[in-house]
């Protein structure tokens, strides 16, 4: 037992320790806001987009992928969605909008900043292709079911679509894993120096991206509705994935598909449930504290879904 502990701890505290660093560094004032944002912008729009083209070209892609492994995820996300809603209404007494971005902010996971490196740390190359094929499918059926909800009241106007598609279209992370997949489908594959430059790009992915995080942790705080944050961190970090690792029992994947699958689930509140916030204009302190807040509790439920993995 001492031996799988001391696993889990070499994947969690390498990562959260970098975490810790960016969040120490914007505190301190070390690192600026404005050089937040750049490097936020980088990770986004080049670092990872360039891991993950990387990563698939070089992979083998499966001829068929698991039906269970995406109902397994979906079904555990959307139920959290839902779960949310509710309690937003009920509990919590918000409004319409609101307790869409309660939702969100519970079905949404951490992929980028934090997922993309815990659990490639977890699984290495094998988990890659079951990893960003999720993020792939991933962000684009949360944000659009957001997208409805929000809009269904006041009716689905054609600037709401094409704001919509813009958004996905644009998406340099979407981009990254279609061209991916297509220079693997036709056997593209880089050498000499444009290969030594997508490495060292690549390379500088994960480690970028977990400062980034502990950068914005610092900027969005715990903002009150500690109640509500509190409530959404706990469907995050414990029924999702509980709801995943449940249907992973009975439905056909292979292992390290579920594990990806449970892990991703395990993810704190994605950082784009605070931008949805922001810009519908409700739910922005309850979704920054979720956030935040379910970020600093990530530390030992994921080491509590490693041990349950048997990850280590």
């Amino acid at each position: 037992m001492g031996a799988v502990l001391a696993d889990i701890a070499i994947i969690i505290l390498p990562v959260f320790g970098i975490v810790a660093i960016g969040f120490a560094s914007a505190k301190s004032g070390l690192i600026s806001d404005k050089a937040s944002d750049g490097l936020a912008e980088y990770v986004f729009g080049l670092a990872v987009p360039i891991l993950i083209f990387k990563t698939l070209a070089e992979s083998k892609l499966p001829d068929a992928q698991p039906w269970g492994y995406w109902i397994a995820y979906f079904v555990g996300a959307f139920a959290v969605f839902g779960i949310a809603m509710v309690a937003a209404r009920v509990l919590f007494g918000r409004g319409h909008v609101e307790s869409v971005i309660h939702g969100f902010s519970a079905g949404q996971s951490n992929t980028v900043f934090l997922g993309v490196p815990l659990i490639l740390k977890a699984y290495g190359e094998e988990g890659a292709v079951p990893l960003f094929l999720l993020i792939a499918i991933h962000l684009p059926v949360m944000l659009v079911a957001a997208t409805l909800l929000v809009e269904g009241q006041s009716g689905f106007s054609r600037q709401t679509v094409k704001r919509l598609v813009r958004a996905l279209a644009l998406n340099p992370i979407l981009i990254g894993i279609y061209l991916g997949a297509l220079a693997r489908v036709l056997d593209i594959q880089t050498g000499g120096v444009p290969k030594q430059i997508l490495d060292l790009i690549a390379a500088s992915a994960s480690p970028c991206a977990l400062v980034s995080l502990g950068l914005a942790l610092n900027r969005y705080g715990m903002s009150g509705d500690f109640r509500a944050s509190a409530f959404i961190s706990f469907l995050k970090l414990l029924v999702h994935p509980a709801l995943v690792f449940g249907l992973a029992l009975i439905l056909p994947m292979p292992p390290v598909w579920a594990g990806v699958a449970v892990l991703f689930a395990a993810m704190p509140c994605g950082i784009n449930a605070y931008l949805l916030a922001q810009r519908q204009g409700a739910g922005v302190r309850t979704s920054a504290s979720a956030v935040s807040l379910s970020t600093a509790l990530g530390v030992l439920t994921i080491a509590f879904w490693l041990l349950v993995l048997d990850v280590g």
